[in-house]
Order: C-alpha cells, then structure tokens, then sequence
C-alpha cells in the first residue's frame, strides 16, 4: 500500500491531484492518503482529511511506500521505520508555503539518500512507476547516537 501524507497544518492539492491521476492510470494500487483541509478530493483512491495516531502508524506499518511532502515529522518516521519515501516539497511560488524550506529539505535528504526528492508530476510519475526499486534508508534511532551526545557534552564543556 502507498501511504500518502501531507501532514496537519497545510493542504497540499498539488500533490493530491498528481497522485489522484497517477492512481487514475494504475487502479491496481492500492492507496490511502491524509489529505488535511484540501479542496481537491480524490476519485482514484480512498483518504481521510485527518487520522488518528494510532491509526496513522497503522497505515504507516501497513505500507510499502510513503509520498509525502517535505514534512520532517514525515521523513523521520520513514527513516525509523526504514520505509522507502518520496518528497514533493511545497513550494512558496505555488503559495503553499511562506518560503522554501521544504524544498532545501528535499534537497539536502535527496543529496544524502535519505528520501527520493521529486519536484514536478512527471518526477512523481516516473518514482511511482518505479516504486519497487526504491530502497529506504537504512532505520534511524529514536534519540541521537552516544557518539553525538559525547561529541556535544565536550563541545559544551569546553
């Protein structure tokens, strides 16, 4: 199952609508999303605007896939559940955001292979249409390495 997520604050239509035609062009996915206050409702895959938290890590579990946007609340539970996910970030020219520190966040996990970064439809497209040889990061800890705490105690002390 591909869980998208587009968090709580922000509706994301941009990519609700990219995801909705995608799964117009491939009924045999099963999708879910949590869309928030979108005004574009999909017709190709079911959704909720708003989900528990335990059903949210249910759904979470539950998929092969995460597409997101450039949450870091996202990214993170991908990477402590060593799930493959996709990006789109919201953008400020499409006035989806007050400024691009999604995209520099994209940007910058893309780079270091912790999300596959996508920016336009076509990009999603051809990530979704390669989604099985999308690999996930490997899992991250639920708090910082020893070896930072250390690095940071010394670093203070000094």
């Amino acid at each position: 199952m591909i869980f998208v997520v587009v968090g709580t604050q922000e509706p994301f239509d941009r990519l609700i609508k990219a995801i909705d035609k995608w799964a117009g062009l491939n009924p045999d996915k099963e999708i879910f999303g949590q869309i928030s206050y979108a005004d574009y409702k999909p017709v190709n895959f079911e959704y909720t605007d708003f989900i528990s938290p335990p059903d949210f890590n249910r759904k979470f579990e539950a998929a092969t896939l995460i597409v997101g946007h450039a949450g870091m609340g996202t990214i993170i539970q991908a990477l402590q559940h060593s799930k493959p996910i996709i990006v789109m970030p919201r953008l400020a020219r499409y006035h989806e955001t007050r400024n691009d520190h999604q995209y520099s966040t994209a940007k910058s996990l893309g780079k270091l292979g912790y999300v596959h970064d996508i920016y336009t439809e076509e990009e999603l497209f051809t990530a979704l249409d390669s989604a099985h040889t999308l690999k996930a990061s490997a899992p991250i800890g639920n708090s910082a390495s020893d070896s930072l705490l250390s690095f940071l105690k010394d670093y203070i002390m000094r």
